[in-house]
Formats: structure tokens, sequence, C-alpha cells
């Protein structure tokens, strides 16, 4: 990878939404980052944008591993410099989604669920931050949910009023607040920072039954993360449209 060229770090990318970000990035032209903790999983994902001709390389890392976010520091300080784009974008469910009641929701789902898809964010992107400072135009995007939203779910009126999960929604409303007091902190640098939803997607978590496909999905945290010097910061936003908190 040269470095006169944008590096982004995507973590959970070996597949689904994470490898696809990775490889429509890749052909914008970013050298691109995979970030998985399956090792093998990793390589033959790398291997397969490297097969058609793009910058690839995969990196492990645990999103939950405090001691691989320091590596993974390291790692970027001495091969690059600096980071351009963060996309934090592992993410894992543990409950049903649409028909989860709040009384039945325990405390060990809603601690796991928060361990990846909040704590382990923040915990990388604080890590990360000095070397995103170094960027002429760091980008950061924390891939949420529209089920993070808190204006929609009250909402009887809104799409997704009936589909209740409290320790993955909870956990993307927390991320969320996350990318506006960050965007805050940052607001005069050049960093930008942003929530993406993605869509209902066809992955593992989405499954076959979502209405989108994975390159569809994509969109949203490519075009984020590609964002120009006008563009956006401390937004929600799914395919160029903002969503409400």
């Amino acid at each position: 990878m040269a470095n006169a060229k944008r590096i982004a770090l995507i973590t959970g990318a070996n597949k689904g939404l994470g490898f696809e970000m990775a490889r429509q990035l890749g052909k914008a032209g970013v050298g691109v980052l995979l970030a998985a903790r399956d090792p093998q999983k990793g390589e033959s994902a790398a291997a397969k944008l490297c097969g058609v001709g793009l910058d690839a390389q995969f990196v492990k890392r645990d999103v939950t591993d405090n001691r691989d976010h320091v590596a993974a520091f390291a790692f970027l300080d001495e091969k690059f410099g600096r980071l351009d784009i963060l996309i934090n974008n592992a993410g894992i469910s543990a409950e049903p989604f649409g028909n989860g009641r709040a009384s039945a929701t325990t405390g060990d789902a809603i601690r796991r669920i928060f361990d990846t898809n909040f704590f382990a964010p923040v915990a990388l992107t604080q890590v990360l931050l000095p070397l995103l400072k170094k960027s002429e135009a760091g980008r950061i995007v924390n891939m949420s949910s529209i089920l993070g939203s808190q204006t929609l779910h009250s909402d009887a009126k809104s799409p997704i009023y009936n589909s209740k999960s409290l320790s993955y929604d909870a956990s993307k409303a927390a991320l969320n607040s996350f990318t506006i007091h960050l965007a805050y902190e940052l607001k005069d640098t050049k960093i930008k920072v942003n929530s993406a939803h993605p869509g209902w997607v066809k992955t593992d978590m989405g499954t076959d039954a979502a209405p989108m496909e994975i390159p569809e999905g994509a969109k949203t945290g490519v075009e984020l993360a590609l964002l120009g010097d006008d563009g956006p910061t401390g937004g929600f936003f799914h395919l160029g449209k903002p969503l409400p908190w």
C-alpha cells in the first residue's frame, strides 16, 4: 500500500457489508485493511480483493480486545503514520428482531451486545484518533441502524414501531450518541464523524428475507467514508438522506 493513497480500516470486514464496503472503497482507489477475528477467513477475504487488482490487506483484530486496539495503532503508525478512514462495522445481535420484550431482556444479552456494538467502537476510535488527526481529511463512519432511532421507535406511524429488540436497539442508539458527541468535539478539525443506516440487507444478520442486496447496503457507509470537505458531520444517514435520531 502506497502512503500517498487514502488508507481505510474496516472492522468485521471478512464478509457481508464490511467486505463489500472494502471492495467498493478499493475500487475507488483506497487502500483497505480488513479487520476480523478469524485469520483464515480474513486472509481469504483480502486475497479475493487482491485477486481483482485491489489494494487490500488483512489485519487480525478482535474489536472487544483492547490489546488488539493498541496493536492496530502500532501497525498503522509504523506502516502509514496516519489513518484516513475508520469504519466501525462489526456488530452482533442477541435477540429476535421484531418481537423483543423489554421486560424479558436479560442483563447478559445487553452486556454482550453493548460490548461489541458500543464499547468496542468507542474504545477503538479513541485509540486510533491520534492517527486520524494526522490525515488530511479523516473520516469516521459508525455503522448504526434505523433501529437505533428513538424518534421512530416512539412514533406509532413509523415503519419500525413494531420492531423492538431492546439490547440491539439501545446499542445502536448509544452508538449514535457517540457520533453526535465525537463530531461536536472534532467540529473544528478536518475529521467528519457520521452514523450510517445501511438498510435491511441480505446478510447473516438480515437474513434472506431482507429486501436489499449487499452492494446497495454498502453504499451509505462508502459515501460517508468518501465525503468531500463540504460534507456533513454529526449526522445519521441512509443513501444520502438524513434520519431522525
